[in-house]
């Protein structure tokens, strides 16, 4: 539990943004996840270093919720305090041949940003779920690209609270991961683009791709499982049989099988409980352990 001084001394430098037994369901775009003991939104780099320096202080540990994708927040929700950056985050800022965005801001609207002013780099990432601080977490791309192919620059907050900048020299990309200095939040990333005329065609295309493969109008976190190397999940478990396949209210796709989704009232158990459904049964047929892409957090 998150101690009543910690949660007064936080309230005072950000009023009416700290809020206790927050449902996170709320906050998630599965639509699933118990409370965090405390949540808090800082607006600035200052802010969260406080956030940081004060847990720190009282041994209280910190999460970062982002923007709520590519995680599964369990029934018990998240102990400590969580973190979901405010508005000021959101601040974009573009160069003749580049963009620095704060974390909070959408990958999505980076992307379609870019291509109208004729750069590329980011056009894989149009329908891409989640924000910049997340997407670099992630390393996340689809369809060829992804975050790591064009980030020049991070900056960001250590564990004791400090403002740092990372040069692209500092960080190690890994597939669907980026590996960065314990305990550091990002805050802002800075892309270097391209100009090039036919990236309107390929993020057109990447869009008709992911709309006729994925599927729509159901909360989900994006692709479950991490593609195996020289294959893909969803191939492994639509051959399994499970496309369609249900724990009380959670669902393998039947558009896509590396999809779950919430048909409204799934818990966060629901769905663990289809992941290891598919793990057993693309084992058992292929001999391929699928590794979840999706971040499983909190409280079991």
């Amino acid at each position: 539990m998150v101690p009543a001084t910690l949660t007064e001394a936080l309230a005072r430098v950000m009023p009416g943004r700290v809020r206790a037994d927050e449902p996170l369901a709320r906050h998630t775009s599965f639509r699933i996840g118990g409370p965090a003991d405390v949540l808090v939104q800082p607006d600035t780099a200052e802010e969260l270093g406080v956030v940081m320096r004060e847990a720190a202080a009282q041994g209280v540990g910190v999460s970062m919720l982002g923007g709520g994708s590519n995680m599964l927040v369990g029934d018990g929700g998240i102990r400590g305090v969580v973190v979901k950056l405010g508005r000021g985050f959101r601040r974009v800022e573009w160069g003749e041949q580049g963009v620095r965005a704060g974390a909070a801001v959408q990958l999505g609207r980076i992307a379609r940003e870019s291509v109208g002013r004729g750069l590329s780099g980011l056009e894989h990432a149009e329908g891409i779920p989640g924000t910049v601080g997340g997407a670099l977490f992630m390393n996340a791309g689809a369809y060829g690209g992804d975050v790591a192919a064009v980030v020049d620059a991070v900056w960001g907050v250590d564990a004791s609270g400090r403002v740092q900048r990372l040069d692209r020299t500092a960080l190690a990309f890994q597939y669907r991961r980026a590996v960065l200095p314990a305990g550091f939040v990002v805050t802002a990333v800075a892309f270097a683009l391209r100009p090039d005329v036919a990236a309107p065609t390929r993020m057109d295309d990447a869009r008709r791709r992911r709309t006729a493969s994925q599927p729509h109008g159901l909360a989900n976190a994006g692709s479950i499982f991490k593609n195996p190397r020289g294959d893909h999940a969803g191939r492994l478990i639509e051959a399994a049989g499970l496309k369609g396949w249900r724990v009380g209210g959670a669902r393998i796709s039947e558009r896509h099988a590396n999809f779950i989704v919430n048909e409204g009232r799934a818990h966060a158990a629901d769905v663990q409980a289809l992941m290891s459904v598919a793990q057993r049964a693309v084992w058992e047929r292929s001999g391929v352990w699928l590794e979840p892409e999706v971040r499983l957090v909190g409280s079991w």
